[in-house]
């Protein structure tokens, strides 16, 4: 079998903007000063992705570095980019009609700002990737409220015109997933380390794992349920599709590190 390509570079909706950073700065805030407590449900600090790296991705590439191959195919995914035409894809979707609503009802003028308006994101609640078994969660997201599907229409339509392109998008024949990571313990510094300290001190709310080089994990059943509701960020405009290198970058001022972003190596507006 010829050897799995290495992702390299991810196509994205960025959830970063001028109107969301407040938003979602306090709410990552106020969650990673609670989740992170060892009285509370003690998740390893690095766990928790900082506000800069969110995103939803619609799809992965791999670009071999240092090769010509790579860098064409870059060159293509970026022209590709460039020549969509996100307005023309927003007018092409069709929401469903809402049954028993009149034009004077809330209901039906909620559905045509969300018609009649640029694509709006609010994130709320939390998800595991393990949905049978939360007690032993690796990744943890939150997902965009999308009673209408017309985010979810849009990313499927401009993750095609890539798939269309045989060869430059990692295949992927799963159903489009569209999540905002908060919680991922790969990244974890440490991991043995780190679960060695959480058997002895006999924490069940946080890191797990016993074979050497395996993920830790998090017991994400209370975290769900306190976070069921939450809203971290609400009725925030789409602004852009980008393409992002892998590998989020360390933002720092004055020696210190604020923030983590991806490199944006092209991008559209929406």
């Amino acid at each position: 079998m010829p050897p799995k390509p290495v992702p390299t570079h991810f196509l994205c909706i960025p959830l970063v903007t001028q109107s969301s950073r407040p938003q979602l700065t306090q709410s990552l805030a106020a969650f990673r000063a609670d989740v992170s407590d060892p009285l509370s449900f003690n998740v390893p600090e690095d766990a928790i992705r900082p506000v800069g790296s969110l995103h939803l991705t619609l799809g992965v590439f791999s670009f071999p570095k240092n090769s010509d191959e790579g860098a064409e195919r870059l060159e293509k995914a970026k022209s590709i980019l460039q020549s969509l035409k996100p307005s023309e894809i927003l007018k092409g979707i069709k929401t469903p009609a809402m049954p028993g609503t009149t034009p004077a009802t809330p209901a039906t003028t909620k559905k045509r700002k969300e018609e009649d308006n640029p694509l709006l994101i609010t994130l709320r609640g939390l998800q595991t990737m393990q949905s049978t078994t939360p007690s032993k969660a690796s990744v943890i997201y939150a997902q965009p409220a999308d009673s209408l599907g017309k985010l979810q229409q849009f990313c499927e339509r401009v993750r095609g015109v890539f798939q269309e392109v045989e060869g430059l998008m990692i295949p992927d024949d799963r159903p489009l997933l569209l999540h905002a990571t908060v919680v991922n313990t790969i990244y974890v510094k440490g991991r043995e380390r780190q679960q060695q300290q959480h058997r002895k001190k006999g924490h069940h709310h946080g890191g797990g794992g016993s074979k050497r080089g395996e993920r830790v994990t998090v017991d994400a059943t209370g975290i769900l349920d306190r976070y069921e509701d939450q809203v971290w960020m609400e009725d925030v405009r789409v602004e852009k599709i980008a393409i992002c290198k892998m590998g989020a970058k360390k933002i720092e001022v004055d020696g210190v590190v604020v923030d983590e972003e991806y490199e944006v190596v092209g991008e559209v507006d929406v």
